[in-house]
């Protein structure tokens, strides 16, 4: 069964050919490019309760920006806070938070990120327009945990992950010091650890003579299609959701923005093995911070397919 429609996969498609058309001949950058926020559809519980999703495109490699709520980092109406992130990883991060709906919404309406970073604002425009309504399974398709949006029973059935973390959500602690925060997660076992939706490499033709280059390993095949493959596992992960100093985090996290160069600490990775939990799901972190401010630190629960979040706000004190 393939659920992702071909109208979300067109739309993909148009936005990486923007993307291609920005960056120009250099497709990849280290450094110096901007932040683009996108509108990842929207989501409806069975209350009836409507949820905008957005995520964003940080351009760079490697350079993460820092952008404070206000005019260059506002959602209207209603803001300029309804819960964005202010510190933006590398790369594409997707499904990273959720507006409510107002109650007012009409399908014609229209609620705007607007994001500038080095003087270009970028604006994500959500709507309710049925072709962006969410579900579990476009979710995990477009995440890379299935093939192609190729699930079954077993697939269909699963459930996002229970996150629970110890302690108060508002900590303080001194710059230097390490704090301690542990993490508890139950999960369905759902979906079947492993690789999922990795694209099908493309072999070079077999050799015909004995002077011909060998076939290349697979796993060292760039992908083939937009959304990279990801291999299936549950683990805990934390990251700076709000906060400009440097953390550090021990033991090193995975990443959670789609990393997929082989080696890399990431399940879109080539060669990636998963991390493991302490017993009764327990995973437990060490997180210093680098000089004194105020820091959102985010865990994210994933299965390989669907995930959790929760919220940390530390004010670190020199």
């Amino acid at each position: 069964m393939i659920t992702t429609s071909g109208a979300r996969l067109a739309l993909v498609a148009a936005a990486l050919l923007l993307v291609a058309a920005d960056v120009g001949a250099q497709t990849t950058y280290n450094r110096g490019r901007n932040v683009t926020p996108a509108f990842e559809g929207w989501l409806e519980t069975a209350d009836g309760t409507r949820s905008f999703v957005f995520g964003y495109m940080n351009q760079n490699w490697e350079e993460e920006l820092d952008v404070p709520v206000g005019s260059d980092n506002t959602i209207e109406p209603g803001g300029p806070d309804l819960g964005q992130p202010t510190h933006f990883q590398p790369r594409r991060n997707r499904f990273v938070f959720m507006v409510p709906v107002p109650k007012s919404f009409k399908e014609t309406d229209e609620l705007l990120w607007k994001l500038t970073t080095r003087g270009k604002q970028a604006i994500a425009y959500a709507t309710l327009r049925p072709d962006y309504k969410l579900d579990d399974q476009i979710i995990a398709s477009e995440t890379g945990s299935t093939g192609g949006g190729i699930t079954d029973a077993t697939t269909r059935a699963n459930k996002a992950s229970t996150l629970s973390l110890a302690g108060d959500r508002h900590l303080t602690v001194k710059a230097g010091q390490p704090l301690t925060l542990v993490a508890t997660v139950a999960d369905d076992g759902v979906p079947r650890r492993g690789q999922g939706g990795v694209p099908v490499p493309r072999p070079r033709p077999p050799a015909t003579t004995p002077s011909a280059t060998p076939p290349v390993n697979p796993v060292y095949v760039p992908p083939a299609r937009p959304v990279p493959g990801k291999f299936n596992a549950l683990y805990v992960a934390w990251f700076v959701y709000r906060g400009s100093g440097e953390v550090s985090f021990d033991p090193e996290q995975v990443v959670l923005w789609e990393d997929s160069r082989t080696g890399a600490n990431s399940p879109w990775a080539p060669l990636w093995q998963p991390p493991t939990g302490g017993p009764d799901g327990q995973w437990t972190t060490r997180a210093t911070f680098s000089r004194p401010g105020t820091y959102v630190l985010r865990a994210r629960a994933d299965d390989g397919a669907l995930y959790a979040d929760q919220d940390v706000t530390v004010t670190v004190v020199p």
